[in-house]
């Protein structure tokens, strides 16, 4: 059925006291519950449940809001529903009135929420961070006009492949799947498997490579035997085949591939991993699947993020991020600034400059903005370090798409987090004078804006000072 709807009433529990009374109401929290419309999930989410059928659902806001606690402070499921409990501004955040003992949700729920909504679910929840922002004015509405966008690479949590690794696992894969539904098999080699996979490690290692190829070649021996076994004894039984026919798949494209294949197989329970190369001098290759960022170029707030699998090239990829761009943010986008691997992009609708453009660079604000396109590389590492865009666990291709989206959103809210901080930072200053009701009186006004910086006393260039002040 579709989600409950909270009680608003104030007096449903008259020996307990509501939250909104309990909390400060000047937490950045509490004040971004009120920038987000949760009326908007309720009508774009509520087409996908069942009017009539089964037990009502978890309320929509406590799903979404779940979500955006867990990118916000990149934590799993588990963590982000165990932390819910103990937080009582993470609950009324996701719309309790009373503080909560027992648990909101099993972690799995949170996985089949994701996979209810979908990609344009996803979407959406980055959307409805956009509008926050405006209204939090963390960006204005001349921002959406220019952006910048670029591209990197989104690592699936995956081991690092090797030939021997994925030889032997496929092997103990399909020996897994024989013993599950009765097949017998005429040798296992569940004893020279793992040997051969030491021997393999340690050559490799020792830089002998003569010797590692010979273990690896006896690893794909055991696996082609395996292969063909299985294939004789399920020969005739069409639900035994049906059983193996993934595995089996997955076995004999390992057993096809050679060195200089492309769309090769790196990882069995993730075959949708690819290896992508960007030149970094750390870490050559990354297996995962190429990402598009889109940000404002002047406040470097997340306007579009896509997943492109095929590792497509970058500039073939810049007409369906500006579309993106133009949903979230329903404006024009007059400007896209980029780097050099967009050449060719056969973008029509909005003016492209590209990094080290000469021609068409006619104003210092174009200048500007040309040499502000490299200020989303800090964004693109924040989304990494401080959000789950670094790591993907979300399964499938599906996965891929909704993990950059929610990175995304939770680096939206963290700005927007800011933005509230520096608020009230403006608002009652750091100094503990400075919230004396004389100061906003005019008394100290002038002589806090020449000492200290009164416009912007939060700065590196003047917090040293307010604490001087402070401390004196």
């Amino acid at each position: 059925m579709r989600p409950e709807e909270p009680d608003p009433s104030p007096d449903s529990d008259l020996f307990r006291n509501r939250l909104e009374h309990m909390l400060d109401q000047r937490h950045e929290l509490f004040r971004l519950s009120a920038l987000i419309d949760w009326r908007e999930f309720d009508t774009a989410f509520g087409e996908l449940y069942c009017a009539d059928n089964g037990s009502p659902a978890k309320a929509t806001r406590l799903m979404v809001g779940l979500q955006y606690l867990k990118h916000l402070y990149g934590l799993s499921d588990d963590a982000v529903v165990k932390r819910w409990v103990e937080n009582p501004y993470w609950q009324y955040f996701c719309g309790e009135g009373y503080f909560q003992h027992q648990l909101p949700i099993d972690p799995s729920s949170m996985t089949r929420f994701r996979q209810r909504i979908g990609e344009g679910g996803c979407e959406q929840i980055l959307k409805l961070t956009v509008k926050a922002g405006l209204q939090s004015k963390t960006i204005k509405l001349s921002d959406l006009k220019r952006v910048t966008v670029d591209t990197t690479v989104q690592e699936k949590a995956v081991s690092f492949p090797t030939d021997s690794k994925l030889l032997n696992r496929a092997r103990v894969r399909l020996v897994k799947l024989c013993r599950q539904h009765g097949v017998v098999l005429r040798q296992s080699y569940a004893r020279k498997g793992p040997e051969a996979l030491l021997r393999a490690n340690r050559y490799g290692h020792a830089r002998q490579l003569r010797r590692m190829r010979r273990q690896v070649k006896r690893l794909k021996t055991y696996l082609g035997r395996v292969v063909r076994d299985i294939e004789r004894k399920i020969a005739g039984q069409p639900d035994l085949q049906a059983v193996f026919s993934d595995e089996l798949t997955k076995a004999k494209r390992l057993l096809a591939q050679q060195k200089s294949d492309r769309n090769k197989l790196y990882s069995l329970h993730a075959p949708e991993v690819e290896c992508i190369s960007k030149g970094k001098a750390h870490k050559r290759y990354e297996f995962g699947v190429k990402a598009s960022i889109a940000t404002t170029n002047k406040s470097n707030f997340v306007v579009g993020g896509l997943a492109l699998p095929g590792n497509p090239f970058d500039g073939h990829s810049l007409v369906s991020a500006l579309d993106q761009v133009r949903r979230l943010t329903e404006r024009a986008v007059e400007e896209a600034f980029v780097d050099r691997g967009y050449r060719g992009h056969g973008e029509e609708q909005t003016r492209v400059y590209i990094s080290g453009q000469k021609r068409g660079i006619k104003t210092r604000r174009l200048q500007r903005s040309l040499k502000r396109r490299q200020a989303i590389e800090p964004v693109i590492g924040h989304l990494k370090a401080d959000g789950l865009l670094g790591r993907n666990y979300l399964k499938g291709s599906a996965g891929d798409q909704m993990n950059v989206m929610l990175s995304c959103a939770g680096h939206n809210l963290r700005l927007i987090l800011r933005q509230l901080r520096i608020f009230y930072r403006r608002l009652f200053g750091h100094a503990n004078h400075l919230t004396d009701p004389e100061c906003f009186m005019g008394g100290c006004k002038t002589q806090l804006t020449n000492d200290v910086g009164w416009r912007y006393p939060w700065a590196p260039s003047n917090r040293r000072r307010v604490y001087q002040l402070q401390a004196s």
